[in-house]
């Protein structure tokens, strides 16, 4: 420490008096570290050490054709030919924070490690650009843009509005917990833009060590280039590559074709038509011909010019605006895996890594915050799961995951230290300040009003039931109360639209809304931009006939609301905004006189369906979930929910705008009662659940 006394006293001062130390005692005081050092405002060394149980939303997995003996696939399938022992790939949805700490500390672990541990990451972490998190949605003939929703906006794009102090704090933890993770004989994949790339270098060799830097690789792109005043155009990202820290990484060489000008230079064609050329050759100081298709090809460095970004007609394109190609991952994954590793991506986007992974015959994680990033990576790794069975290739099944209710506990108990009567006054308060609703006391059932409405809040970790609601209309009913909204983060099947249509006719009228994710996130509610959605419902036909059945989807409704509509129609100028009111979703359009038209673009129910899927079995399965005990053993336990098995789905793609609305006929194998489940998943990314009882005779 290259401190005096007079520095020390100084110092000491200055924490008493609650004043900023200047940077040169800083410098001192760090005078002994490494001759350069990474420091940055807000820098912690701890990481989130919590292990919160996955639990699983859905297990999707195509059915494989029956192959003979010479054919059979590697994996264990039941009848169905679905995958019933080995690795079964994760798609996980939440905080990648919680998610890696839960995947480092908690059992999953042992399942990693037991697949020889991860032994490639990438990841493509946002870099602040505005359309980072936005999409397009079809509705009808019309293509909209959707922004990323404010949890995604919040969680990352506001932390620039601290500098770059704080995407530093976010990465870092989220680097050291990926660290952990990696296999030994692992390596990591980062890639970057031009605004963080000198900054995620630095962070990495503080992590990794400078030691283990393999590459920086500059990817290269065509994009059309504008004349610039004050710069070259900038054209390329980079991407930086460092190894656990061992010696013994995987790394195969990669190769392209040569281009066109190099042969037409430097090769001859003989009389058959075969690129050739004459060489040296060193052991027999002569020389020797070498054929150009007996080589492998051009050796691929760290400049990546041969790889475009995805083409607009593409087959793989999702329009999602942050997708890389496959082609880019493909080259990383074959130069740094073996067939079988495990992979991971923990920002997901549109689920590329994940594809192309599958393609490739590796196994894999993948994670993302944002609802639609998920909902997008699931329609499309099921499309691969499609064209390898089709193919008659082996692919694996793979399980959509969230922390769900335990997620929400943690925060809360992060918020009051785990003291129960604390959580559960400001849970409420918590709420009731993102809906904008008044605290009101002495009622056994409703915590708040908005707008004339009353309003319950729902529990933490439970589905709103049809008793809790049966309390609410009884007290509405005794003190003359006839409009509540009643909010949760999960409903109970059996809220059907008749159920909520006959409490409206006995005097009162009952709204379901979700409480969303953003809840939780203080800057989102102070900001005012957290939104509630009212629970749809969807209706279906079934036809029996002997042991099969078939699912027609037959109406969706939805009363979706924009509470700012009016606020967009006045300060809206020329042009078009498309905002929801009311379960539609108009076009409204301002000319240059000021005359507004609004365009219904959901003209048909079915409008506002991207995904439906049926489980006809749906009680077969529980959903069982791994937790650790206090001797740090693991125990199975179950969660009280059963799993949702994947086993017919329809979606719209770019290629498939449609919708199937008819399922395929489902036969059972034994007479009974069976529960078929129904989802859908609407334009906006939100899930609605139907249970329909059947008896097979």
């Amino acid at each position: 420490m290259n401190l005096n006394d007079t520095d020390k006293n100084r110092i000491i001062e200055l924490i008493k008096a609650g004043e900023k130390l200047p940077k040169e005692f800083i410098y001192k005081l760090f005078a002994d570290e490494e001759d350069v050092f990474l420091f940055w405002n807000g820098r912690k060394e701890d990481t989130t050490n919590i292990a919160l149980p996955f639990h699983s939303i859905e297990h999707i997995d195509e059915p494989r054709k029956e192959k003979d003996k010479a054919q059979a696939s590697m994996f264990e399938t039941d009848f169905r030919g679905r995958q019933l022992k080995g690795w079964t790939n994760k798609l996980i949805w939440g905080d990648n924070k919680l998610i890696l700490s839960s995947l480092a500390n908690g059992p999953m672990r042992d399942e990693i490690e037991k697949e020889g541990g991860l032994k490639l990451i990438y990841i493509d972490p946002p870099f602040a650009v505005g359309a980072d998190f936005g999409f397009e949605i079809q509705i009808a003939d019309e293509t909209v843009e959707k922004k990323q929703s404010i949890i995604e906006e919040i969680a990352y794009r506001d932390t620039w509005g601290k500098g770059m102090s704080s995407y530093l704090n976010m990465m870092y933890e989220r680097l050291k917990l990926m660290d952990n993770l990696l296999a030994k004989d692992g390596t990591i994949y980062i890639h970057v833009d031009w605004r963080v790339s000198y900054f995620m270098r630095l962070l990495c060799d503080d992590i990794f060590g400078k030691d283990n830097f393999l590459n920086e690789i500059a990817w290269t792109y065509f994009a059309f280039k504008r004349k610039t005043a004050k710069k070259f155009p900038q054209k390329h990202d980079t991407i930086i590559s460092y190894r656990k820290d061992s010696d013994h990484f995987t790394f195969h060489t990669q190769f392209k074709p040569h281009k066109a000008e190099y042969i037409e230079k430097k090769w001859k064609k003989d009389s058959d038509g075969r690129f050739y050329r004459d060489d040296v050759n060193p052991t027999k100081g002569g020389t020797r011909i070498i054929y150009l298709d007996e080589i492998e090809g051009d050796i691929v460095d760290s400049v990546w010019d041969d790889i475009p970004p995805v083409n607009p007609v593409a087959d793989e394109k999702v329009d999602y605006a942050t997708q890389k190609p496959e082609a880019l991952l493909e080259r990383i994954i074959r130069a740094s895996t073996n067939e079988g590793d495990l992979i991971a991506d923990f920002f997901c986007g549109s689920g590329t890594t994940a594809a192309t992974a599958e393609k490739l015959g590796r196994k894999w994680i993948t994670t993302d915050l944002g609802r639609f990033s998920v909902h997008t990576a699931r329609k499309r790794l099921i499309g691969v799961q499609r064209e390898l069975q089709k193919s008659g290739k082996d692919f694996r099944a793979f399980e959509l995951l969230n922390l769900g209710k335990y997620e929400r506990q943690f925060f809360m108990d992060d918020l009051t230290n785990g003291k129960r009567k604390a959580k559960e006054d400001l849970y409420v308060d918590l709420i009731l300040e993102a809906y904008k609703a008044k605290r009101i006391e002495g009622h056994s059932t409703l915590h708040g009003t908005k707008a004339g409405r009353f309003v319950n809040v729902g529990p933490l970790d439970v589905p709103v039931t049809q008793s809790r609601l049966m309390d609410i209309f009884e007290e509405c009913k005794q003190k003359l109360y006839t409009q509540v909204d009643v909010l949760g983060f999960e409903f109970e099947m059996g809220l059907t639209p008749q159920f909520i249509q006959e409490l409206k006719e006995k005097g009162v009228s009952v709204t379901l809304k979700y409480i969303p994710k953003d809840v939780f996130d203080k800057r989102a509610v102070e900001k005012g931009q957290v939104k509630f959605f009212d629970v749809a419902y969807l209706n279906t036909k079934e036809k029996v006939k002997g042991k099969t059945i078939t699912i027609e989807l037959t109406d969706f409704v939805t009363h979706y609301t924009q509470d700012d509509i009016e606020e967009l129609q006045q300060s809206m100028r020329a042009g078009s905004k498309v905002v929801i009111e009311d379960g539609q979703i108009f076009k409204i359009e301002k000319d240059k006189n000021g005359i507004i038209t609004r365009t219904v673009l959901t003209k048909n129910w079915f409008d506002w369906i991207d995904y439906w899927a049926i489980d006809f079995n749906y009680e077969d399965k529980k959903e069982i979930i791994k937790v650790k005990n206090d001797k740090g053993e693991t125990e199975e336990k179950w969660s009280g929910n059963y799993l949702f098995e994947n086993e017919w789905q329809s979606f719209r793609t770019k290629k498939t705008p449609t919708l199937e609305f008819t399922s395929i006929a489902h036969e059972y194998k034994k007479t009974g009662k069976y529960k078929v489940m129904v989802k859908v998943v609407d334009i906006l990314g939100i899930d609605t659940s139907k249970i329909i009882e059947v008896n097979i005779k």
